[in-house]
């Protein structure tokens, strides 16, 4: 039996609940994993509630998709991982068929990566959806390389930080947009080569003025809504605006046609079109271990909670108080 979270009606965090369920054997191209991590992310409180990009398909349901862990067991068909194998796993399959908020989980072997020497489990656990989400659309997608500037919203969320790391690492300079002023001198000690306080100045004002009128090449939106008209106005000519989140909560209206803009391109984006292309997973998964060997890129670990506080690591989340990733232990 091993302690399992599921939850039986959409909601808020309290709907979760600490089960004790069997586990069974990994089928075909499945592996078992015994796990120590795991990282929480956005996608699960909007998942649980009912306000994710797929909806919930059947109750009970399961959470979670970024866990660290050990190999316990490999189903037919599956090649590369034994057991035994300390492994983390990557956002690549939907909520309503796996979930890695337990003890134990079964996942698509599709969904697991070796961890590198060196890569504990908490860090396992926080490292690779940040940096594949910031390395996948930033540079993958975007092609993001040396003298670009790049505007990040909410980049104290653990993808903002990984994707001022991101930035730093390819020779670009990143500028974090914050909502207010707390958090400014942490992300300059992160890598940010400036921050904006949107509470408090005009954040396309302000990106111009940093980039002499030009504008930056790439904004990282993390928000969505009204916003992105003011954001548009300050992308340079032929630049774009990557929409990969939706925090506001408000429709995204789509920048009006205006002779006196530049052309850009909007474009939304998903750890998905990363995780579940094999050829790109592969050159992320290199892109990433690479920074961590070299000491460029590391997870930025906000606050652990053990499994048994997975409503408290929750609430905490939508507080938006945190400062990168919020990881949850397990004990065994």
């Amino acid at each position: 039996m091993a302690r399992t979270v599921r939850f039986h009606e959409v909601g808020g965090p309290e709907v979760m609940r600490l089960e004790d369920l069997e586990t069974g054997d990994p089928g075909p191209g499945e592996v078992r994993i015994r796990v120590d991590a795991i990282g929480v992310n956005r996608a699960e409180a909007l998942f649980r509630s009912d306000r994710y990009i797929e909806p919930v398909k059947r109750f009970p349901g399961r959470l979670g998709s970024e866990a660290a862990g050990v190999v316990e067991a490999v189903g037919p068909e599956v090649t590369g991982f034994e057991e035994g194998q300390a492994v983390s796993t990557v956002p690549a399959f939907s909520q309503n068929d796996y979930g890695v908020y337990a003890a134990q989980a079964i996942v698509p072997a599709a969904a697991l990566l070796h961890r590198p020497d060196g890569v504990d489990a908490v860090s396992g656990a926080a490292v690779w959806m940040p940096y594949l989400t910031a390395y996948g659309a930033l540079v993958e997608v975007g092609g993001m390389r040396a003298g670009d500037v790049v505007a990040l919203t909410a980049a104290s969320s653990s993808v903002g930080l990984a994707a001022i790391h991101t930035a730093n690492r390819v020779g670009a300079t990143p500028i974090a947009v914050t909502r207010t002023g707390e958090k400014k001198e942490r992300l300059l000690d992160e890598g940010a080569a400036d921050v904006i306080v949107s509470d408090e100045e005009d954040v396309p004002a302000r990106l111009l003025a940093l980039t002499g009128g030009k504008g930056v090449e790439y904004v990282f939106d993390a928000v969505a809504g009204p916003g992105v008209t003011d954001l548009a106005r300050a992308v340079a000519p032929g630049g774009t605006l990557f929409l990969y989140g939706a925090l506001s909560g408000q429709p995204t209206p789509y920048p009006g046609f205006d002779l006196g803009m530049p052309a850009l391109n909007i474009r939304t984006y998903t750890v998905l079109e990363t995780t579940k292309d094999l050829r790109r997973l592969r050159r992320a998964e290199a892109f990433v271990a690479s920074g961590l060997r070299a000491g460029a890129f590391r997870p930025v670990v906000d606050r652990l909670f053990p499994l048994e506080e997975i409503v408290q690591a929750h609430r905490h989340m939508e507080s938006n108080t945190q400062f990168g990733k919020i990881v949850v232990t397990v004990a065994h």
